[in-house]
């Protein structure tokens, strides 16, 4: 696939990776539809960094709790861009919770937003995606292939989506290619102190936290870098799989 002059809808992009993603994409030569819901300055800051790269920014917004929305935002992409080549669906909420303290309220806010907005916003993009032979590329988490027992509803939430890419990818093939990425330590919590910081870096085998341009590096590899890959799960961690 050419990045350049290609159309990418990217959720979650008022903020963190999604803010990221989108730039990195822009840079590349990409038009991009900027998603965002409770991010709205961000998204705007996010969009003014899309032009500044000399590319076109909607901002689309949309709450993809709601099936029905999620499952509208590719079109709503389509419309402002006239066409969707890629979907990156980077939207999620991490909440630490204890076992004892999770809720149904709290679970299905995980679930819903994690991984079922992915699967309506992909089935959203599909009649888009196929007269393109676009890509999605959803993102996991490396709590997605490792147990996180004060993250249960986010590491769950993370296994579905490597499962969905994986089912994805056989049931849009070869129309669509759907792979994924699972970020590690790549950016931490706001909140996390130095000394939890510096525990990640002395306990990944590369010995450095990550950054988004780790992720973004990732994901044009995933997009231009090759055609020839469906169902992959490609872990960007500095090894901390391996521990």
């Amino acid at each position: 696939m050419r990045l350049e002059g290609a159309a990418a809808l990217v959720t979650g992009a008022g903020r963190r990776i999604g803010q990221a993603i989108a730039i990195g994409l822009a840079e590349s030569g990409c038009d991009v539809a900027v998603h965002y819901h409770g991010s709205a300055k961000g998204a705007e800051e996010t969009a003014l960094a899309v032009r500044k790269a000399g590319r076109r920014a909607a901002l689309v917004s949309a709450d993809l709790r709601d099936p029905s929305a999620a499952r509208g935002l590719a079109d709503q992409a389509a419309r402002a861009l006239q066409r969707l080549d890629i979907v990156v669906n980077s939207a999620a909420i991490m909440v630490r919770q204890s076992v004892e303290t999770v809720t149904p309220e709290s679970w299905d806010a995980t679930l819903d937003l994690n991984l079922r907005a992915i699967f309506f916003v992909s089935q959203g993009a599909i009649p888009h995606l196929r007269r393109t032979k676009g890509k999605i590329v959803n993102l996991a988490d490396l709590a997605g292939l490792e147990p996180w027992p004060t993250y249960i509803p986010h590491s769950v939430s993370k296994a579905g989506v490597v499962m969905l890419t994986k089912a994805l990818a056989r049931a849009l093939a070869p129309d669509i290619a759907v792979n994924a990425i699972a970020p590690g330590a790549v950016l931490l919590p706001d909140d996390w102190d130095t000394q939890s910081r510096e525990h990640i870096r002395e306990t990944t085998p590369l010995e450095r936290i990550g950054s988004p341009a780790d992720v973004v590096a990732a994901l044009r590899f995933l997009l231009a870098g090759t055609d020839y890959a469906t169902g992959t799960i490609l872990v960007v961690d500095g090894g901390r799989l391996l521990r």
